[in-house]
């Protein structure tokens, strides 16, 4: 039923990903799945978050990247979740749209993702979550 999971994470709100973990950990060993974790570096300068210093000269996209792609392997390291059945991706760009993305280039036959409490820009602006439930082809499990 669930043999591709995808779980976005974002490394900057591991209080997030904490939720997520028992989640996951249980929807993996039903089906002995792939689980697929995913970070996406919006094209901002969000690069602080990532412990990068704030410098009148940008950082190199590929330094940015190594860097979340260290953090996502922290994240994922949370996980119970044999190395064999983990893959990793980080990309750029805007996350709900990369999460789709890569949701439909693998297969994904579930998609876990955690967010927050709604509040009121959550309501107005929308959130990742929320886009990825209205527009994913595959079921979405929303975890808060």
């Amino acid at each position: 039923m669930y043999r591709t999971i995808l779980v976005p994470v974002d490394v900057t709100e591991p209080e997030l990903t904490e939720m997520v973990v028992p989640h996951v950990e249980t929807l993996a060993k039903l089906e002995d799945a792939q689980v697929h974790f995913l970070t996406v570096i919006p094209p901002l300068p969000y690069y602080t978050t990532l412990g990068l210093a704030y410098s009148a000269e940008l950082p190199e996209k590929e330094d940015i990247i190594g860097e979340a792609g260290k953090k996502l392997d922290d994240v994922i390291a949370r996980f119970s979740i044999p190395e064999d059945r983990i893959e990793k991706h980080v990309t750029w760009g805007a996350p709900k749209d990369q999460i789709l993305s890569l949701a439909k280039d693998i297969g994904a036959n579930v998609i876990v993702i955690a967010s927050h409490k709604p509040s009121v820009t959550t309501y107005l602006l929308g959130s990742n979550a929320a886009v990825v439930v209205r527009h994913a082809t595959c079921p979405v499990l929303v975890v808060r």
